[in-house]
């Protein structure tokens, strides 16, 4: 039950508000393909679902730009003292506690929007594929530091098992 108190009442440290501009920019991508898709129907096969894809598509990835700020509020890491704690999700909420000891692998990955607006991806690799998490929107120097501080603590929980 402590943790769950734990987790309450910690303080959640955030990713970087530039998020927001990757998640923006992926999401007008995306837009932008299926507005294609929409275009090609309508060309190529002369029917009226293209016009159904095209304003499908701009309506949800409109409602996907509108709730992007909120999403990426909702990102969150805690450095507890045996594992670390990542949550992400409005109305799907994740909340994942990986133990330093199970870490395999702590890889930083850098988008070519994420590197232009000088941001990293912090992606934790454990044995069970379930508990894999992935940080977005670290600042790079910051990922960097994440990085070194799991390794040196998951190298010092290895030993002690």
């Amino acid at each position: 039950m402590s943790n769950r108190l734990e987790l309450a009442t910690v303080e959640w440290r955030r990713v970087s508000p530039k998020q927001l501009g990757v998640e923006l920019v992926g999401t007008l991508v995306s837009a932008l393909v299926f507005v294609a898709v929409g275009v090609f129907v309508l060309l190529v096969f002369e029917s009226t679902v293209g016009w159904v894809i095209i304003g499908g598509s701009v309506a949800l990835h409109a409602v996907m730009a509108i709730f992007a700020a909120r999403r990426v509020r909702a990102i969150g890491y805690q450095l507890r003292e045996d594992d670390l704690v990542f949550r992400r999700g409005i109305m799907w909420q994740r909340i994942v506690a990986v133990p330093y000891g199970r870490m395999q692998l702590v890889d930083i990955t850098r988008g070519p929007v994420a590197r232009a607006l000088g941001l990293a991806e912090l992606k934790l690799v454990t044995a069970a594929a379930v508990t894999g998490v992935t940080i977005p929107g670290l600042v790079s120097e910051d990922a960097e530091e994440l990085r070194d501080r799991l390794v040196e603590l998951a190298e010092s929980r290895r030993a002690g098992l």
